[in-house]
C-alpha cells in the first residue's frame, strides 16, 4: 500500500508488518524519515531534529540558518559534492570537470503491479499484489534527473528499490557512483552481518557493531564472488532468530559490487549498496538512461529468522521462473567426482543403471564430454561432442538414458575459452585483454568478451548445435575464474569503466535468451561452486550449486549462512563420496544424506560400488526426499542451533505453511569426554496442536517441543538424526 500526504509530500508505504517513509521537505530534499515495524501513520519527520552543527555546510535556499544541512539529516539517495560527506548514493561528472549532485524532488507517480528493468533481473509481481512508486528528483543545473523506484509487495513485507538515471543537458554526464539503495537510520547502536569466505567456504557468517567509519564488504572480482554475498543485514545489538529489529538488504547483481554501512560523527548510521565504483565509470550521452540494478529490504521486527523466511517465501514466489515450479524435481546423479573427465559412454551408462536402481531420475554429464576435453587445458569454447568418448553425441546418449527412464542434464562454461580450442584460434580477440600483454590465466583458461554481441551470438549458436536433438532437461551453468584485464577492443578508451558491467549485462542476455529458447530446461548457476550466489542469478538460474565443497559438516556452514538470505529449494546440494575430496574427512552416509537433503537434493559419487547396506541407505534418503519435497520446497525454515557450537549440535528444521508437520535434521559434531544432555527446543509448530514423533512412539505438545524441548539422545562423532512430526486429527 502506498499513501501520499500532498499537503505536506509525504510517502508512506506500507506493508503487513512493516512501514517506509520519506518526505520531500520545503527545499525538495527527499528526507528519510522511517523504516521499521508498522505504524498508524502521521508526519514522521517530527522525529527528525535540527542544530547548528560545526564544519556541516548550509545549501543555498537555508539563507541564513545554520542548523539546515545535508550533513546531517537523514535522505533517501544521497548526493557528492552538495554537502553531505557520508556515504554518497551517487557521483557525478559533469562536462565542466565538476563532481556535484544536488537533487531535488520534481514529481512522482503510482500505479498498480511491479515496475520491470529492462536487461536486468528483478521481482516481479501483479496488480492484485505490488505497487510500484516512482519518484523523481532533479539537478536543475545539471540537468540530470533521478527516477527512483519502489516496488512494495504487501504480503511479504518486502520493498524493492531502483535507479534510473537521465541525463537531460546537451554534453556528456559521466556516472562514477551509483548505488541502488541509500538507507538512514537516526541510531547507529547496531550490528552489521555480512556473509563472508573463500572458494569452498563461502558466505560464513560475520557480524560486529557498527564503528566510527565505514565498514564494507564488496567484490571486484567481475563476480559477485566467493568471498562476499552482495546480501547484508543490519540490526539491534541484541537481535536474534526469534527476537529483536532486524533490516535485511540484498543487491540483485551478478558482478562487482559494495555494500557499505557508515557511523556518522552524530550517531546516525547509513547502508548504502549498489555497484562498486572500482573501474566503474558510465558515460551518459544527452538524453540517454542508466539504469542501476534491483535492490531489495525487508525489516523484521520479530528477528533474524522472520527476516529470513519473508525473503524466502518473495524469492520462491515472486523471483525465481523455474520449469519445475508446480512439479518435484528429479533427483540427480553428477558423473563429476565419479570420472572426472576419464569416462567413455559406457562408464557413464553404468553409472547411469546404478543411479537409477536407487532411485535418481537425472543423469548430467560434467566437464569433459566436448572438443578433445581430457584436462583442463584445452577445448573451452568448442561445444560439439567429444566422437571418441561418445559416438552417437549427446543424442545418442541421452536417447539411450531416456530408454533406461534417466532424463538428461549437462554441464557447460559459456563464458570462457581455452587457448587451446579452434574458437580461440579463430577468434583470439574475443578475449578479454589489453593490448601489448601476456594473458593472465586462471584454471588455463581466459574469459570471452560477453560485452559483444557477436561473442554471444557464437556461443549460443554453437551450444544450440550441440543440443539438437538431445532432450537436455537440465543445464548446469560454470563459471571458474574471476575477469582480470578487462579491456574489450569494442570500447574506446575512455568508455571501458562500462566493461565490467556491461560484462554482466552481456550474461543475463545469453541467459535470459537460454531461458526463452529453452523454457523447460532447469538452469543451474554455477561460479567454481558459489562464487556467484546472488538474487540476480537466481532470476535466470533458479537453482545455484552452493559450493563446490561437498563435506556434510563444512556444507552445513556453508548452507547455514546461505539461508539468511536464499531459500534452502534454490541451494543445489549433493551427497558425495566419504573421505571428501576438498578436506579428506569421513562421515557417515546418513549424515551426508541429511545436510544434502535441505536443498535441490542429488548425488556426486560412484554409487557403483557401494555395499548392499549403503545402496539400502541411499534408497531411503531418495524416498524420504521424495515424500518430504513440499516440504522442503515451500515450507518455512527454521535454524534451530548454528553449526560450530562446542558440544552442541546444529539443528535446522522445515515445517509447513499449515504448521502441521514438520521435517527437524539434527548434526552431531566432534565428540568428547563428559558430553551433557542437549534438548532441542523447536519453532514454528502449532502450540494448540499434538504432534506424533516418528520412531519416538509418543505424542508431544506443540507447546511442549517449542518451550521444553524434545531430548537429544546420545550421538556419536558427526551422526545424524531426522525427526518426522505430524499433527494428529
Amino acid at each position: 500500500m502506498i499513501i501520499y500526504d500532498w499537503r505536506d509530500r509525504l510517502f508512506t508505504l506500507h506493508t503487513e508488518n512493516t512501514t517506509y517513509q520519506m518526505k520531500a521537505d520545503e527545499y525538495g530534499v527527499l528526507l528519510h524519515t522511517y523504516y521499521g515495524p508498522r505504524v498508524s501513520g502521521g508526519d514522521l519527520s517530527r522525529l527528525i531534529r535540527y542544530a547548528d552543527r560545526g564544519f556541516s555546510p548550509s545549501p543555498a535556499e537555508s539563507g541564513r540558518d545554520r542548523t539546515y544541512s545535508l550533513d546531517v539529516l537523514p535522505q533517501e539517495f544521497s548526493c557528492a559534492g552538495a554537502g553531505d560527506f557520508r556515504l554518497p548514493s551517487i557521483e557525478l561528472e559533469l562536462p565542466d570537470g565538476s563532481h556535484t549532485a544536488d537533487l531535488r524532488y520534481t514529481g512522482h507517480e503510482i500505479r498498480r503491479g511491479k515496475y520491470a528493468l529492462d536487461g536486468l533481473p528483478a521481482f516481479f509481481g501483479g496488480e492484485e499484489d505490488a505497487d510500484t512508486l516512482a519518484v523523481t528528483l532533479e539537478d536543475r543545473t545539471a540537468r540530470v534527473s533521478v527516477e527512483l523506484l519502489y516496488g512494495v509487495f504487501e504480503k511479504y513485507d518486502l520493498i524493492t528499490r531502483a535507479v534510473r538515471v537521465t541525463n537531460r543537458g546537451e554534453g556528456p554526464a559521466v556516472l562514477c557512483r551509483i548505488a541502488s539503495l541509500c538507507l538512514d537510520f537516526p541510531c547507529a547502536d547496531l550490528d552489521l552481518i555480512t556473509f563472508d569466505g573463500a572458494h569452498a567456504m563461502e558466505r560464513r557468517l560475520h557480524r560486529a557493531p557498527l564503528r566510527p567509519g565505514v565498514q564494507s564488504a564488496g567484490s571486484v572480482r567481475g563476480m559477485s564472488s566467493h568471498q562476499h554475498n552482495p546480501f547484508v543485514v543490519l540490526c539491534e545489538r541484541d537481535a536474534g532468530e526469534e527476537h529483536g529489529l532486524c533490516w535485511g538488504a540484498m543487491l540483485l547483481y551478478s558482478g562487482n559490487f559494495e555494500a557499505a554501512a557508515e557511523l556518522g560523527q552524530f550517531g546516525d548510521a547509513r547502508l548504502t549498496l549498489g555497484i562498486h565504483p572500482f573501474h566503474f565509470r558510465w558515460t551518459l550521452g544527452p538524453g540517454e538512461t542508466f539504469t542501476a540494478p534491483e535492490a531489495a529490504l525487508v525489516c523484521a521486527p520479530g528477528g533474524l529468522g522472520p527476516m529470513s523466511r519473508q525473503f524466502h517465501r518473495a524469492i520462491r514466489e515472486r523471483l525465481l521462473r523455474d520449469p519445475y515450479q508446480d512439479r518435484p524435481k528429479p533427483v540427480l546423479l553428477n558423473s563429476w567426482e565419479a570420472f572426472y573427465m576419464g569416462f567413455d559412454e559406457e562408464k557413464l551408462l553404468s553409472l547411469a543403471r546404478a543411479g537409477k536402481e536407487l532411485g535418481a531420475e537425472l543423469f548430467v554429464l560434467d566437464d569433459g564430454w566436448f572438443g578433445r576435453r581430457d584436462d583442463d587445458t584445452t577445448s573451452l569454447g568448442d561445444w560439439s561432442a567429444n566422437a571418441k568418448k561418445l559416438p552417437g553425441g549427446l543424442a545418442g546418449l541421452c536417447g539411450k538414458l531416456n530408454a533406461m527412464g534417466m532424463e538428461f542434464g549437462l554441464w557447460i562454461e559459456p563464458e570462457m575459452v581455452s587457448e587451446d580450442s579452434e574458437l580461440y584460434r579463430a577468434h583470439p580477440d574475443w578475449v578479454l585483454c589489453p593490448p601489448g600483454r601476456p594473458h593472465i590465466r586462471s584454471r588455463q583458461q581466459l574469459v570471452l568478451d560477453f560485452t559483444r554481441p557477436e561473442v554471444r551470438e557464437h556461443v549460443f549458436q554453437a551450444i544450440r548445435a550441440a543440443l539438437d536433438g538431445a532432450d537436455v532437461r537440465y543445464l548446469k551453468w560454470d563459471m571458474n575464474r574471476g575477469l582480470t584485464q578487462v579491456w574489450s577492443p569494442a570500447l574506446p578508451p575512455d568508455r571501458q569503466g562500462e566493461l565490467y558491467h556491461r560484462y554482466v549485462l552481456g550474461v543475463y542476455d545469453l541467459l535470459e535468451r537460454f531461458h526463452r529458447e529453452w523454457p523447460r530446461i532447469l538452469i543451474e548457476g554455477c561460479a567454481g561452486g558459489g562464487g556467484r550466489f546472488d538474487a540476480g542469478m537466481l532470476y535466470y538460474t533458479p537453482q545455484i550449486w552452493c559450493s563446490d565443497n561437498t563435506d556434510a559438516i563444512d556444507r552445513l556452514h556453508i548452507q547455514y549462512g546461505t539461508s539468511f538470505a536464499y531459500p534452502p529449494c534454490a541451494m543445489g546440494a549433493h551427497v558425495s563420496a566419504s573421505p571428501n575430496e576438498q578436506n579428506g574427512r569421513s562421515t557417515p552416509l546418513e549424515t551426508r544424506g541429511t545436510a544434502a537433503m535441505s536443498g535441490a537434493f542429488g548425488y556426486e559419487m560412484d554409487v557403483r560400488g557401494l555395499s548392499p547396506e549403503e545402496r539400502a541407505v541411499v534408497s531411503r534418503q531418495i524416498e524420504l526426499y521424495r515424500d518430504c519435497y513440499d516440504l522442503i520446497r515451500r515450507g518455512d525454515y527454521y535454524r534451530l542451533s548454528p553449526p560450530g557450537e562446542e558440544g552442541v549440535p546444529a539443528a535446522w528444521a522445515h515445517v509447513s505453511p499449515d504448521r502441521r508437520e514438520a521435517l527437524v535434521s539434527v548434526v552431531a559434531g566432534p565428540t568428547g569426554a563428559a558430553r551433557p544432555f542437549r534438548t532441542l527446543r523447536l519453532r514454528g509448530l502449532d502450540p494448540a496442536l499434538v504432534y506424533r514423533v516418528e520412531g519416538d512412539g509418543r505424542l508431544w505438545p506443540g507447546d511442549v517441543l517449542m518451550a521444553a524441548g524434545w531430548p537429544i539422545p546420545r550421538m556419536g562423532e558427526y551422526e545424524s538424526l531426522r525427526l518426522r512430526l505430524r499433527a494428529e486429527p
